[in-house]
């Protein structure tokens, strides 16, 4: 009893000495994360490991190749503020806006679908309301996909901002009996709870990198096999869309395989079984069969990433509009919004999880209490709706030029998503 006794006191001096020479040490932000903190003595080995460190470059990384020209010098957020500017500058941006929106005379039609890949989790009462509205979505976007024939075997579907992998989940079911099709999914941030384990017989890759810098032309995959692509996104945050819409229809054909003279405007032609005639893969192959991106989060747009600048500049418009018009959009959902989260909580959690950031960081320009007795708040949200067309319709002429049949379409219920348009694009047919 005596030495139990005696080894116990040992151990309890240890740990008190311990515990005071733990005390005495200090710790610091890591230099690498300030989120994180490290033991000062500790700090070099820390380095080494971080989880933060810079990792090597991959082959298909090139700095800042999609992200266009740094031409215009970029507004600060306080020069593009709304709610300070006076009553007729703000008249005159609005006269501008309805005046290039008469001149493009667009307007978006319906084409709400589903598919029958999604069926079963449609039905399944043990989902819930987030999950079946992101289920509604998804099973559009296929729907949309199949309408445009872009379902076809050979096909390599680049997902961009693919996050846990849904909707190239999604796609994979929708493809289980057909052949030789690859998923490359474009994701900058390393994510938790991925669905890509679920897929073994299927050519899966992630690509961790900006689409900023991402050089589809140098991924190996590519590289090896000249596989016509179809660029694919649910909620592709503002400029990640135009910096995707770039990667495909500019970057990569540019410097893709087999490279030719002039915009590659020819679909791949099949056969009634679905398969690509050997002279049409070698004379008319195109490199990217179709584009499907659900569009989200226009306030996030920046002028120098933006596609559609000579749009702007054709109709009388330049950054400074720009500017304005981004943070404009915000008015289309911001009233909306307000309501849905009240009903739910957990909707923009859940949204968030899945992809879509539903404008969570909109600032004062959405109430703009300034406004009031100039502007109702229906007046305000068709100007938000003309705002998000206007920089959509700059993307449709962009994706024109460059030889592609290009729409905007509503892809769902406002009551599902309040972002709802979709754009899509296939090679034009020649005449």
């Amino acid at each position: 009893m005596y030495k139990w006794q005696t080894g116990s006191g040992r151990i309890q001096s240890f740990l008190k000495n311990a515990s005071a020479s733990e005390h005495k040490r200090k710790r610091i932000p890591c230099p690498l994360d300030p989120k994180h903190t490290v033991y000062e003595d500790q700090l070099q080995k820390h380095l080494k490991k971080c989880n933060s460190r810079e990792k090597p470059k991959p082959v298909y990384f090139i700095k800042d190749i999609n992200a266009g020209l740094k031409n215009e010098t970029e507004l600060s957020e306080e020069q593009v503020r709304i709610s300070a500017l006076p009553k007729q500058e703000l008249e005159n941006l609005i006269r501008k806006l309805k005046k290039a929106n008469n001149a493009i005379n667009y307007e978006l039609n319906d084409q709400i679908l589903s598919h029958h890949a999604l069926q079963e989790a449609l039905n399944d009462p043990q989902n819930g309301d987030a999950a079946f509205k992101h289920l509604k979505q998804q099973a559009s976007i296929l729907g949309n996909m199949k309408r445009l024939h872009l379902l076809g075997p050979g096909n390599c579907f680049v997902e961009f901002g693919a996050g846990r992998g849904k909707l190239s989940h999604w796609l994979d079911i929708a493809l289980q009996d057909v052949q030789d099709v690859h998923f490359l999914l474009v994701e900058r941030a390393s994510t938790r709870f991925k669905v890509d384990g679920k897929h073994r017989k299927r050519y899966f890759e992630r690509l961790q990198v900006d689409i900023q810098h991402l050089c589809l032309s140098k991924v190996p995959l590519l590289v090896e096999q000249k596989l016509p692509l179809i660029g694919i996104g649910k909620h592709l945050c503002g400029a990640a869309t135009d910096l995707a819409l770039r990667c495909l229809v500019d970057t990569y054909r540019k410097s893709g395989p087999e490279e030719k003279e002039g915009p590659v405007i020819k679909r791949l032609k099949t056969d009634c079984s679905g398969k690509i005639h050997s002279k049409c893969a070698t004379e008319n192959w195109s490199p990217i069969a179709g584009i499907v991106i659900a569009l989200c989060c226009h306030h996030r747009c920046e002028w120098r990433h933006y596609v559609g600048q000579d749009f702007f500049t054709r109709v009388g418009l330049g950054p400074i509009e720009f500017n304005f018009f981004k943070r404009m959009t915000s008015w289309a959902t911001c009233g909306e919004r307000g309501t849905e989260t009240s009903r739910s909580g957990i909707q923009n959690e859940g949204q968030r999880n899945e992809g879509e950031h539903d404008q969570d960081d909109i600032n004062a320009d959405c109430s703009l209490d300034s406004l009031q007795g100039l502007l109702t708040a229906e007046e305000r949200k068709q100007i938000g709706h003309l705002c998000k067309l206007l920089i959509d319709h700059g993307r449709i002429e962009y994706l024109e030029q460059r030889g592609y049949e290009a729409a905007l379409q509503r892809y769902t219920d406002s009551s599902v998503s309040l972002e709802n348009v979709l754009l899509t694009a296939v090679p034009a047919q020649p005449s």
